[in-house]
């Protein structure tokens, strides 16, 4: 997989969540014009782009901003059973200690804290933008 694309209402504080979060910024930039739209199918486009990079430097969020066209949908509350795609999920050492960094930026609980056998401590949370983010705590020999 090369990347995964989420889109934003505002590129500075959905960096700096996925910062916090331990991913680091490769690179922005403004993608917009006819061909761009050729790819997508919405015509001509202006879109701020900023690529996101997993610690293991193997997977990339590509977050995007569009200023052109609008956003014409808004699936940032729907329920976890919702149809499409879900959520992110990423592993952490300390999910506690997580918890407490991505409050600073917004970050809320969805449910609770859980453990999953002896194998994962487990929850969900939403980010300031209403994004669904996992995060996981290996425990024992999934450590």
């Amino acid at each position: 997989m090369d990347n995964v694309g989420i889109v934003v209402e505002s590129l500075d504080d959905a960096i700096s969540f996925f910062t916090e979060l331990g991913l680091t910024l490769e690179g922005r930039a403004m993608v917009e014009g006819e061909w761009a739209g050729r790819v997508t199918g919405l015509g001509n486009q202006r879109v701020e782009i900023a690529m996101m990079v997993t610690p293991d430097g193997h997977s990339r969020l590509e977050l995007s901003r569009f200023l052109t066209p609008s956003v014409v949908a808004d699936h940032r509350n729907a329920p976890v059973n919702a149809l499409g795609y879900l959520r992110a999920m990423f592993t952490v050492s300390d999910i506690d200690e997580t918890l407490t960094r991505l409050r600073k930026h917004g970050a809320q609980l969805v449910g609770e804290v859980v453990q999953y056998e002896d194998s994962y401590r487990l929850c969900y949370i939403r980010s300031l933008e209403g994004l669904l983010i996992g995060l996981a705590e290996p425990l024992g020999s999934n450590r």
